[in-house]
């Protein structure tokens, strides 16, 4: 084997253990998730509704923190509230980075839930966390956006209906991709561990 032929075969030799270093790292990177990993979906990937005060929302709001939305409404009896609650618990949990933890939630019932209505309930989970809402009109096109399932079911006056709909979250990274998708009854231990993976991620 003469000089030249020798440095070529060190030379491949050198890009194939770069090209295996560098795939090593791209497997390293790939962060796992305890929900459903929904990373580089082509839907739910903005939430344009209004806030209490009137003012249009985007998730590009919460840039640099892990934003959580959850779809539902104020006088929800069980998975609302529970959702909430596991929220805080959550933010609890994350101590010093709990600023970074940004929960929204959308209401599905726009005609009783006023921003007043709106504020009032998340005040009793969590003054920091968004309420949004819209037009029965805008609400339906954002929730076809997100998958989401909701159909009201009469009670026994015009004012007493409830809601059937998805109980699910969905979760954004800091640079405001949606990545993960959490099942209800998964407890906050599990949104708990999908929010801290996404803290502890390089910001692209």
């Amino acid at each position: 084997m003469n000089k030249r032929t020798a440095l070529r075969v060190l030379g491949l030799t050198a890009m194939a253990w770069g090209a295996l270093a560098l795939s090593g790292c791209s497997r390293e990177a790939k962060t796992s998730f305890q929900g459903v990993d929904v990373t580089g979906a082509e839907y739910a990937k903005d939430i344009p509704l209004r806030d209490v005060d009137g003012k249009q929302r985007s998730i590009k709001d919460f840039a640099g923190k892990v934003v959580v939305v959850f779809f539902g409404y104020t006088q929800c009896p069980d998975v609302c509230p529970t959702t909430l609650q596991e929220l805080v618990e959550v933010k609890q949990q994350l101590g010093a980075d709990g600023d970074r933890l940004q929960g929204v939630f959308v209401t599905l019932d726009p005609e009783r839930d006023t921003p007043e209505v709106l504020k009032a309930y998340l005040g009793n989970f969590d003054p920091g966390f968004v309420g949004l809402h819209g037009t029965p009109e805008e609400t339906a096109a954002v929730a076809k956006d997100f998958k989401l399932f909701y159909k009201k079911v009469p009670g026994k006056t015009e004012g007493t209906y409830t809601l059937d709909h998805s109980a699910g979250s969905y979760v954004y990274d800091t640079a405001g991709r949606l990545r993960v998708y959490e099942r209800y009854g998964g407890g906050p231990q599990v949104l708990g561990a999908d929010v801290k993976a996404l803290l502890q991620e390089k910001r692209s």
